[in-house]
């Protein structure tokens, strides 16, 4: 058996250390795991043996330094990051945690003298996709970040039993199937049941007063569930710390009744546990109904609930004065899903400990900030009344007080001015009676962030102007980055061993050092072996689609990458159209095929199994795909990839290898996204407009090193003001009117001209974000990259140029400015 664990650490109970791998210990750990951990000798084990014998190797070196983490952090009692968030798209995990641990070569050679491959092994995992798209990828990033930056951070998230759905496709449809990412064992996450909570819904209220003559609200509830919670260790880069993410799923309280059960009605006897446990059950479930809106409900409250009892009960010392709580805690919102916990820390603070409601309040405002991540208004929740009052009658009466006591402060402040107060209240009263999250958040958060300098400008003169007018001191910006660890040191590791190799390893914890390789972007020498690195990459690429998709794509082609969650306002539609009007151009010759640059196009996305018009894209992008790759007139000049299932999995290997991102949404409606920065980083060049994140990508790496098309968001807006006719723009413009005509015809659906007006429909007489208007802009943009492409040692350079000067977009700068600005921890 490997090394036994030594006590080398009087703190607490006794951290242990793990002693320094080799070879030979890290062999022998292995077979110990899969010998007496999965039960089988290495002659006998399966692929999925091997993976988790693995796994929980790598596991013990985090362990130890998890422990010694704990401890130093308990007898320090610093302030915490609690970070609250619905989404943690942590990505697979053996790859990071052997790179944070500094043992891929060693557990490489071990697996090799085992007689097994360990890229077999890596592509046993099943990623945990417990996220949608950005907002769970950036919570990932930034508790890696915090870890690596040694700043004390719990992340708090539900462990949902089935992820975000896998996505398939059937005639050319999304088709969504359960994503069972735990069927095969989960060796990253340890549960506690010991360290259940308790959560309660539904019932009523009660007054009475109590001894001190102060009258007080009781929650008699109807019912409630257990949350147990799961822990995933959190490495910090090769630094020693260990962080945890803690996640919780629901539990019946009474899970099986036996006497039911003997009396021969089983399902009924098991009821109890079925209800609670959907509670945890798929990430997002479908809201259009009643029943799915109270689940979605459940949820949020579910996981705030339990993570702050977590660390008011079990985090904090039993003597600790909740007085104080602000100097130990500050609970950021990733967006307005975990809201709901500025009410339940009222609750805690003077139903539970019993404070005065003036003395709770102030102690609450100082324990949030919240991070608004859009500018769209249906993404900023709304609940009615009729059903928060249903689920959570206490709380609901916490949230009209505080909404009293900030009417009264508005009424104050600008006194007769009835209109702005109605505008203001947290309480909507139009369509129907309901809370606006969003305004909870403001009014109790000590800051509010948007998370790009354009998106946080409109959030303040936009979103929240009243707000922002009252109280300019909360509001401030955070551009979001992303962690250099996994999507470039763990996802490129030939630039990563290039750049390495040029300027020494300092840039994986000091993105800025990026910089010191510009003056390589004018050496030649460089420049050929940053294309030899791309084009490794697009290799590797090729294979994996090949072997994953069945896919076959051309070698000498462009990568023009669109890859982001299916919405309309991302425009998934205009990159579409470009293609179409490639094809119709080459087709009827008004483009000659010889001079048009080879192309490939890959999207990646999926759709929300409710929202009509984004499945609908989706099928039309596939048709077109199965047309375009097929027509031997443009063989060889385009051809168009949609692999299912999109990820980080294959994020990982995509990004790397693109020439082209598109970031191409509609001015003023992207809050920032973190694609775009991703992309830069591994050396691609952005087509995009002035929107989100794009605006400080554009600044930074130059002009002339991005291609820019497109309305500014001012203009979008006198646009729209003028009444915005997309039938003009089809009329005026012979280029889009026969490529949408192409479309319309049915070519690329077998003549059924039916299944294409729901899009081509939506475009001529809506179209709400303005693709027509983009679309010749577009195509100009379209042909600077041409040109540009055309001379592939200009490329590399302003490739390179993007990789050095994209530093500023880390997550620990992002954490940095949050610790600074918003924090103060």
């Amino acid at each position: 058996m490997g090394p036994e664990f030594r006590t080398s650490n009087p703190l607490a109970s006794g951290p242990v250390v793990q002693p320094p791998a080799t070879v030979d210990g890290f062999v022998a750990e292995f077979l110990a795991e899969l010998n007496y951990g999965q039960g089988v000798l290495l002659s006998r084990s399966s692929v999925n043996d091997q993976y988790l014998a693995l796994a929980r190797t790598v596991r013990r070196y985090l362990m130890a330094d998890w422990l010694e983490t704990g401890a130093r952090r308990r007898q320090a009692q610093q302030k915490t990051i609690g970070y609250l968030s619905a989404e943690y798209l942590l990505g697979r995990q053996l790859g990071n945690n052997l790179l944070a641990t500094n043992l891929q070569d060693i557990a490489e050679v071990a697996m090799t003298q085992c007689g097994i491959d360990i890229a077999t092994l890596r592509a046993q995992e099943v990623e945990p996709g417990l996220g949608n798209g950005g907002l769970g990828r950036l919570a990932a990033c930034f508790v890696d970040s915090l870890a690596t930056m040694d700043v004390r951070c719990i992340g708090y998230g539900i462990r949902y039993e089935y992820g975000i759905f896998r996505q398939s496709f059937e005639d050319d449809r999304q088709v969504e199937q359960p994503d069972s990412w735990l069927s095969l064992g989960s060796p990253w996450e340890f549960p506690h049941p010991e360290r259940q909570v308790v959560v309660r819904f539904g019932g009523r209220t009660e007054i009475s007063v109590d001894d001190a003559g102060v009258e007080r609200s009781t929650w008699i509830p109807d019912w409630e569930v257990l949350g147990i919670p799961h822990h995933y260790m959190v490495p910090g880069f090769r630094n020693g710390v260990v962080n945890t993410l803690r996640l919780w799923s629901a539990k019946a309280t009474q899970a099986f009744d036996l006497q039911i059960f003997n009396a021969g009605d089983y399902a009924e006897a098991v009821r109890a546990q079925t209800f609670a446990e959907n509670i945890t059950k798929v990430l997002y479930p479908e809201d259009s109904t009643p029943q799915g809106k109270e689940l979605r409900l459940q949820q949020q409250y579910f996981f705030v609930a339990c993570s702050l009892h977590d660390f008011i009960d079990n985090t904090l010392p039993a003597d600790f004065d909740l007085r104080r709580l602000p100097e130990r805690i500050i609970f950021q919102l990733n967006d307005t899903h975990p809201v709901i916990a500025i009410p339940e820390l009222m609750r805690i603070l003077v139903d539970v400990k019993g404070l005065a409601w003036d003395e709770a309040w102030e102690i609450t405002k100082q324990c949030f900030a919240y991070t608004c991540h859009t500018l769209l208004p249906e993404a900023l929740e709304v609940w009615p009344v009729e059903l928060l009052g249903r689920l959570l009658p206490r709380h609901l009466e916490i949230i009209y007080r505080i909404n009293d006591a900030f009417l009264a402060e508005v009424h104050e402040t600008y006194p007769g001015d009835e209109m702005l107060a109605r505008r203001m209240s947290i309480i909507a009263e139009h369509p129907v009676r309901s809370v606006r999250m969003a305004y909870l958040a403001t009014v109790a958060g000590s800051k509010v962030n948007g998370v790009a300098e354009l998106h946080s400008q409109l959030l303040r003169d936009k979103v929240l102007p009243d707000f922002s007018r009252m109280w300019p001191e909360k509001f401030t910006n955070v551009t979001n980055g992303i962690t250099p660890r996994r999507f470039v040191r763990l996802a490129n590791r030939r630039l990563s061993e290039l750049v390495t190799d040029t300027i020494g390893d300092g840039w994986v914890t000091d993105l800025d050092r990026l910089r010191e390789l510009e003056p390589y972007a004018d050496d030649a020498g460089f420049r050929e072996q940053f294309r030899a690195v791309k084009q490794a990459n697009k290799e590797r690429l090729y294979t994996l689609l090949r072997a994953r998709d069945g896919l076959d794509l051309p070698r000498d082609a462009m990568l023009d990458v669109m890859v982001k969650r299916l919405h309309e306002y991302k425009r998934q539609t205009l990159k579409l159209l470009h293609i179409v009007s490639m094809y119709e151009g080459i087709v009827s010759g008004r483009m000659p095929a010889d001079e048009v640059t080879p192309r490939t196009f890959v999207f990646g996305a999926k759709a929300a199994p409710g929202y009509h018009m984004a499945k609908e894209t989706i099928f039309l992008v596939n048709a077109v795909a199965g047309v375009v790759n097929t027509d031997p007139r443009v063989a060889g000049r385009l051809s168009v990839a949609f692999p299912a299932n999109y990820n980080v999995t294959l994020a990982e290997k995509l990004i790397p290898a693109a020439d082209l991102s598109e970031q191409i949404s509609l001015a003023g409606k992207e809050a920032s996204g973190t694609g775009n920065m991703k992309f830069a980083l591994n050396g691609a060049l952005t087509i995009g407009t002035d929107d989100g994140a794009n605006v400080e990508i554009r600044r930074l790496v130059g002009d002339d090193h991005f291609f820019l098309f497109g309305m500014a968001e001012p203009e979008v807006e006198q646009l729209r003001a003028r009444g915005y006719n997309p039938g003009e723009y089809y009329e005026s413009n012979p280029i889009l009117r026969s490529t949408i005509d192409l479309l319309a015809s049915g070519h690329f659906t077998d003549g059924d001209r039916q299944s294409v007006a729901p899009v081509v429909d939506n475009l001529l007489a809506q179209d709400t974000f303005m693709v027509l208007a983009d679309f010749q802009s577009y195509l100009d943009a379209q042909a600077r990259v041409d040109a540009a492409y055309a001379d592939q040692d200009g490329w590399a350079r302003s490739a390179i140029l993007n990789v050095a000067r994209s530093g500023y977009f880390s997550s620990d700068r992002s954490m940095r400015d949050y610790l600074e600005r918003i924090w103060h921890a």
